[in-house]
């Protein structure tokens, strides 16, 4: 190649902003020419998204400024929304433009995996994104407000919660703290509120080990979150959401996390998916395709029982860590490094004070538990910004 590689990053979520920073790290100046591109000028941290979608923590905390996080000398920031990927032209078509590239990473997230329930996409809510808790946050408080106006609508202050995994559970500790905040500010009686966490599969956070997944129902029933386990969603409507027993639970809050499918532009794009995901090979790259790497919710890793590893935080990072490697080592004729992902422990958090979690083999719940999400969300910012961003966000 008688001009530098062109490397083009798609997406500053978990994957892309570590890929770009590990290769600014690793690249030597002139050694390849970097593009990361996303359709905003901050990367979000995802797994802070509940708090500010229940209204408990600001969502400025769970954003940073990208131009604050990388080296403009080693790599070109694009602020633009990624339209189409055209592998075999080897080129990405922008909002604004056109990118041609040699290597191409493909961070682009997820979207909501409604499983085809009528009504999910038209009338639920999703916490996917800084503007999309804002505006969640915002919706409940105005529910509240419309309470006092029409006190015999108790749907108002009926809220469902689709999914009971680690999306839904973080969300529905914070929503039942906030709670009798918002009585108090608008004057509303507490027992009025209901908060329904509804999941199709036996258990709530499937996977997880049941003591500990008892131990949290306990500590969210206690604050006031009714379950539906075992209990699918048949409907949404203008007006709630009807279940598979027939139940109609009337609503006008309904939020779901019940799942997430990879990117409709790789279905686009030609590639071989499942439910919009890329199953990768050893080295993360997609199938056919060695200039072309899939990271976090858009690839499939499997683990050695042949299933899917959840797509967390956790693996896209350390799927970020081997791109970037495997891209060094290719711009300089080396040895690719495969992918083996190994779980440095899960916690989710209850709300306030409240977790559970596995560190190793030892499980953890309550304070300690809530003290060991708050170091793992410290580690990553320590990972994206240093000290620095520590200091100014690691109070959460």
């Amino acid at each position: 190649m008688s001009r530098i590689p062109r490397i083009v990053i798609l997406g500053a979520g978990y994957g892309g902003i570590v890929t770009a920073i590990r290769l600014q790290k690793e690249l030597n100046y002139n050694e390849a020419d970097v593009t990361l591109v996303n359709k905003h000028d901050y990367h979000y941290i995802t797994t802070h998204l509940h708090m500010p979608a229940a209204g408990t923590d600001n969502p400025e905390n769970a954003r940073v400024n990208i131009l604050k996080l990388i080296d403009e000398f080693k790599i070109d920031f694009v602020k633009s929304t990624v339209v189409q990927i055209r592998p075999q032209e080897k080129k990405v078509i922008l909002e604004e433009g056109t990118l041609s590239y040699d290597y191409l990473v493909v961070g682009l997230g997820g979207e909501p995996e409604t499983f085809g329930i009528p009504g999910m996409k038209e009338y639920a809510l999703s916490i996917r994104s800084i503007n999309s808790v804002r505006f969640i946050r915002e919706h409940i408080e105005y529910q509240f407000a419309r309470f006092k106006r029409e006190p015999n609508r108790t749907d108002y202050l009926t809220f469902v919660v689709g999914g009971a995994g680690f999306t839904g559970i973080e969300f529905v500790g914070e929503l039942a703290d906030r709670i009798p905040q918002l009585c108090k500010e608008f004057d509303v009686d507490l027992s009025l509120v209901k908060i329904y966490n509804v999941e199709a599969a036996p258990t709530a956070l499937p996977g997880f080990d049941p003591e500990l997944v008892e131990y949290a129902m306990n500590v969210l029933q206690n604050k006031g979150v009714t379950f539906k386990i075992a209990t699918a969603i048949k409907e949404c409507t203008p007006d709630g959401v009807i279940l598979a027993t027939g139940e109609e639970i009337k609503s006008a809050t309904v939020v779901w996390t019940g799942g997430v499918r990879g990117n409709h532009m790789l279905d686009e794009a030609g590639f071989e998916t499942m439910r919009g995901r890329i199953k990768v090979d050893d080295y993360l790259r997609a199938p056919g395709h060695e200039n072309i790497y899939i990271l976090g919710d858009c690839s499939i890793v499997m683990n050695p029982e042949g299933r899917p590893y959840p797509p967390t935080a956790q693996i896209s990072i350390q799927q970020a860590d081997v791109c970037a490697h495997n891209l060094v080592a290719s711009i300089r004729g080396e040895q690719p490094k495969a992918f083996k992902y190994e779980s440095k422990g899960t916690v989710a958090s209850l709300g306030r004070g409240e977790a559970i979690g596995i560190v190793g083999s030892r499980k953890i719940k309550g304070g300690l538990a809530a003290v060991m999400k708050k170091i793992i969300d410290v580690r990553y910012l320590y990972v994206i910004g240093g000290i620095p961003l520590v200091l100014k966000k690691g109070r959460f």
